[in-house]
C-alpha cells in the first residue's frame, strides 16, 4: 500500500504509533555530584555523540555508576535500534551485535521491536522523516530539541507486513550500499584533487616547474633551486613589521572607526583567500598615534604566528595588525602574491618547525627575521603566480563538481529510502 510520508494525516489507516509495534526506553539521567552507592556498579553508557549515521563512534566513552536494577533494564542487545533524544535529534543506529556491561544516557532512546517488527525498518523510517523535516515538527521545542520517549512513542509510521518490511530492508540495505560506497570513492578523489593543488602549489614555488613523479621535500629545496634563483634572507626584500594592540581600556579608540584591524578574529576568513579586504575590527586614528600599531599600506603580506599559525593573506586596504602577527611590505624585488603563494603551502613545514609552546602555538620575530625564501627574478614570480591562479581553479573546480555530485547522490539517497517506506516502489520483486 502506498502511504505519504505525513504522519500527521488523520485519514491514513495504514500508519500505526511506534508505541504499538516497538518498546521505548530512555536512558539513565548522569548522576554527576551525586554520592556513588557501593553496591553500584561503573559501566560505560552510550550517549548522543557516539551515535553516527554510520554507526556507533566508540572512541570516546564516559562512564557512571548503575544500580543491579538499572543495568538489567537499560541493557544493550542485538538488534536494538539507538535513537538520539537530544542533540542530533532522530540519528539512530541498529545494534548488530550484543553489548553485555554497556548502557545508554537519557540522551538515547532505545527502541525494542514487539513481535515481528523490524528495527532495521524503522531506522530507514525514521531516516526519512528526519530528512523530510518530520522529526524536527514532532520535536518543535522553544529551545533545544528533544525526541523524548512520549514523542516517539506517539510517532506514527507506515505499516507492513514482516515480509513486506524484510523485502525494503534488504533492498535498502543492497541500494545504499551502493550509493555510499559511490560517496566514498568521491571523498577520496577530493582528498586526492586536494593533495595534488597542495602539491602542485609547492612544488612549483620551489622549483618553478610543475612536480614529477618524485616530489623533492619542501625541507630540502635550497640544494635543487632554479639556474637565475638565489636563496635570500626574507628581510633583505620585504620589510618585517610587528603588530601591537592599543589599550582596550580606551573606547573612543575602537567605536565608530574606520580604520581595518587584523586581529585573530580575522584568522578564518583569511583561510584560502589571497586578498583580505575588510576585518572584523576597527581602530581610530588617535588608537595608531598613540600606540606602537603603524598603518601599513595595501599589498602587504600578513601572517599570523599565534594560534593558527601560518595563515596568510595580502591586505587589500591599508590595514594595522595586532600583535598576533607578522607583517612584510615587498620591495621592488619581490611580489606580494608570490610571497603569499610560499607562505600559503610551500613554507608550511618550517613555520611547524619553528614553532615552540606546548599550549599556546607561536613563532617567535627573532625566527622571522632570520627567515630565508627562495626568490626567482621578479617576472619568473609572477608567471608561477598566473600560473598556479589557472591550474588551482581548475582543480578547484573539479573538487566543486565532486561536492556537487556528492549531494546529489545523499539527496538520490534519501529519496530512495522514501520511496522505499512509502511503497511508491514495489521492492518485493526487486530482492
Amino acid at each position: 500500500m502506498t502511504v505519504t510520508l505525513n504522519p500527521f494525516e488523520s485519514d491514513q489507516t495504514a500508519l500505526v504509533p511506534i508505541g504499538t509495534a516497538y518498546s521505548v526506553t530512555l536512558g539513565k539521567m548522569l548522576d554527576a555530584g551525586k554520592n556513588v552507592d557501593d553496591s553500584h556498579t561503573v559501566l560505560p553508557y552510550i550517549r548522543a555523540a557516539n551515535i553516527q549515521d554510520d554507526g556507533l563512534r566508540l572512541a570516546d566513552v564516559n562512564e557512571m555508576p548503575f544500580s543491579e536494577g538499572e543495568a538489567a533494564r537499560l541493557d544493550l542487545r542485538r538488534g536494538d535500534l539507538l535513537v538520539v533524544e537530544g542533540g542530533a535529534v532522530g540519528t539512530t543506529a541498529v545494534l548488530s551485535h550484543d553489548m553485555p556491561g554497556w548502557s545508554f544516557q537519557k540522551t538515547v532512546n532505545r527502541v525494542r521491536p514487539i513481535g515481528d517488527w523490524s528495527t532495521r525498518y524503522l531506522a530507514y523510517v525514521l531516516r526519512a522523516y528526519r530528512d523530510a523535516g518530520i522529526i524536527n515538527l514532532v520535536c518543535n521545542g522553544s529551545t533545544i530539541p528533544h525526541l523524548t520517549a512520549e514523542k516517539l512513542r506517539a510517532l506514527r509510521i507506515p505499516s507492513a507486513r514482516p515480509g513486506e518490511q524484510r523485502a525494503i530492508v534488504d533492498y535498502l540495505d543492497r541500494e545504499t550500499a551502493r550509493i555510499d560506497t559511490l560517496i566514498e570513492e568521491q571523498q577520496l578523489l577530493i582528498e586526492m584533487l586536494r593533495e595534488r593543488r597542495r602539491a602542485l602549489r609547492v612544488h612549483i614555488a620551489l622549483h618553478g616547474t610543475a612536480p614529477t613523479d618524485e616530489v623533492a621535500s619542501p625541507l630540502s629545496w635550497a640544494n635543487q633551486l632554479p639556474s637565475g634563483w638565489r636563496v635570500v634572507p626574507l628581510t633583505s626584500v620585504a620589510q618585517l613589521e610587528s603588530g601591537h594592540t592599543p589599550s582596550r581600556s580606551r573606547a573612543d579608540w575602537w567605536t565608530d572607526c574606520y580604520i581595518p584591524w587584523v586581529s585573530l578574529h580575522d584568522v578564518g576568513r583569511m583561510r584560502g583567500i589571497k586578498y583580505l579586504q575588510d576585518t572584523t575590527q576597527r581602530i581610530s586614528d588617535a588608537g595608531i598615534a598613540n600606540s606602537s600599531a603603524r598603518l601599513l599600506p595595501a599589498h602587504t603580506v600578513v601572517l599570523s604566528r599565534d594560534a593558527t599559525v601560518g595563515r596568510t593573506a595580502i591586505m587589500g586596504v591599508p590595514m594595522a595588525t595586532s600583535q598576533h602577527f607578522a607583517a612584510w611590505i615587498c620591495g621592488p624585488l619581490l611580489d606580494p602574491e608570490y610571497l603569499w603563494v610560499l607562505f600559503g603551502d610551500a613554507m608550511q613545514p618550517f613555520f611547524d618547525s619553528f614553532q615552540n609552546g606546548s599550549t599556546i602555538r607561536t613563532i617567535g620575530m627573532g625566527d622571522l627575521k632570520a627567515f630565508r625564501i627562495p626568490l626567482p627574478p621578479v617576472d619568473e614570480q609572477r608567471r608561477i603566480v598566473e600560473y598556479l591562479d589557472r591550474k588551482t581553479a581548475e582543480i578547484d573546480e573539479l573538487i566543486v563538481e565532486t561536492e556537487n555530485f556528492i549531494g546529489l547522490a545523499r539527496e538520490r539517497r534519501g529519496a530512495l529510502i522514501t520511496a522505499a517506506v512509502t511503497g511508491q516502489i514495489d521492492v518485493r520483486e526487486m530482492v
